[in-house]
């Protein structure tokens, strides 16, 4: 393949350095540690329902520079090590947390089990070396509903210098708002809702625009990157106008790369395609969601130039990442049981209760982010293989993401296609599924369904690896 200048069309993309870290079940690597990329949580305001200006939207600025739209695409290179200096300029506290990234516990951003709360006007300092490379995301969790729902979701992507080359580049973060008259914020979300499938947004955006348009070259192979940040809405996307082959899920490459036809995918996944562009010049291809039964676009790309004529056989699978596989003659069996559970309220918190306690996991709802002991729903042996039991009690579709690990999907009762590891499953209604992971990273982490009205009502726990 011909080697090929690399073009990013996400405006507030930034190459990013590194700093010393730890990777999951690696060994610390000494290295000068640089300076810390300065990221800072804070308000602003966006047009993003029409012409309508939406007051106290948070966002992620670079720098003390006040940011004016979606967070920053932030860059980094897989075995190399990152720093980010987070400064939180809201009005209450915050934290990060590094979606599907394996890196060390005390990075992972979980206030009262990973790290303290970064309290207005103060900042944490985050250093890791992300050991695997495809597209991550980050946001806080901290008042998740809250904070998330008012734009702070950013998305990662770690390099790999083995990747293949593409003409071009466009990352999507894929996201709803919750906005009323004027592009006001309204209540993000309705206890009736939470206690069902989730409160849907009023206005879906990609990189907080309706529809946005993208030019990449005619007759060009474009490495899509998509990201679902969003707090409730599961995608079914597919393309109009082009052909796509699925190259990586959850970060992860695939086997083999595969045609796009629809694929279905949650809060916290990602998918990444490379698109074949048509070769005329202005010809457009429409990325819709299909989920539902009103379609609706996502966006679009634009072909511009004379047509490279490029072929989607000379894409070459992505690298594999190094995930330990689990010995599955020895893995201890562990059932996770996701289910409704009678309605109670919850504990206060710092970083915020909706109120209400709808969903458990093994029949124990969480009780909200507190300092008091909370029993680990298993307790790990670190190098030792696992495989959890996941079942679906409910009629309800739950993306359920595990920090700081990634596992294998090794049968479902609803599905026949099994991906790459990855570090979420979409558990459709009534599925159970057996998932492998060796525990190779020490600490306390986080296992929760990602539509966040169901994290915030009950429905998270954590593993203790010792």
């Amino acid at each position: 393949m011909p080697a090929i200048s690399r073009r990013t069309f996400l405006q507030g993309s930034a190459a990013l350095g590194g700093a010393f870290a730890f990777g999951a079940g690696m060994a610390a690597r000494a290295s000068a540690t640089p300076d810390p990329q300065l990221l800072t949580a804070q308000f602003t305001q966006a047009k993003i329902a029409g012409d309508a200006i939406t007051p106290k939207v948070m966002t992620y600025g670079l720098g003390d520079t006040p940011a004016e739209g979606t967070p920053p695409v932030l860059r980094m290179r897989k075995g190399e090590p990152y720093a980010a200096r987070l400064i939180n300029r809201l009005d209450e506290p915050t934290t990060v947390h590094w979606h599907g990234l394996r890196i060390a516990n005390a990075m992972d951003g979980v206030p009262e089990l990973t790290q303290p709360y970064v309290y207005p006007g103060d900042r944490f300092d985050y250093v890791f070396t992300p050991p695997d490379a495809g597209t991550f995301w980050y946001h806080p969790h901290c008042n998740t509903l809250t904070q998330m729902g008012s734009g702070l979701t950013g998305v990662i992507v770690v390099e790999n210098p083995d990747d293949p080359a593409f003409d071009a580049e466009v990352v999507l973060n894929l996201r709803d708002w919750r906005l009323g008259a004027g592009g006001a914020f309204i209540d993000p979300f309705k206890p009736r809702d939470a206690a069902r499938g989730g409160t849907y947004g009023t206005v879906r955006t990609a990189n907080w625009e309706q529809e946005p348009t993208y030019d990449a070259p005619a007759g060009g192979l474009v490495r899509v990157r998509i990201a679902a940040t969003d707090v409730t809405r599961i995608y079914t996307v597919g393309l109009d106008g082009a052909q796509a082959m699925v190259i990586a899920l959850d970060g992860n490459p695939v086997d083999k790369p595969f045609a796009l036809d629809r694929y279905d995918f949650g809060p916290g996944q990602r998918i990444d395609l490379a698109l074949r562009m048509p070769d005329g010049e202005g010809q457009t291809v429409a990325l819709g969601n299909f989920r539902g039964s009103r379609p609706w676009t996502i966006a679009r790309f634009k072909a511009v130039g004379a047509s490279l004529k490029r072929d989607l056989r000379d894409v070459a699978p992505l690298p594999a990442n190094p995930i330990a596989e689990a010995d599955l003659s020895v893995a201890t069996r562990v059932p996770v049981d996701l289910s409704a559970t009678a309605e109670h309220k919850a504990t206060p918190s710092i970083c915020g209760s909706l109120g209400y306690t709808f969903w458990a996991i093994n029949k124990v709802p969480w009780p909200g982010d507190t300092p008091d002991p909370i029993a680990p729903i298993e307790e790990m042996k670190l190098g030792k293989s696992y495989v959890l039991q996941i079942a679906n009690r409910t009629p309800h579709a739950h993306p359920i993401h595990l920090h700081g690990l990634s596992f294998r999907i090794l049968s479902s009762n609803k599905r026949t296609f099994l991906p790459p590891p990855t570090d979420t499953i979409l558990l459709l209604p009534d599925e159970q599924a057996e998932v492998a992971l060796v525990a190779d990273n020490l600490g306390d982490w986080v296992i929760h369904c990602h539509i966040i009205e169901h994290q915030k009502t009950g429905m998270t726990g954590y593993f203790k690896i010792v």
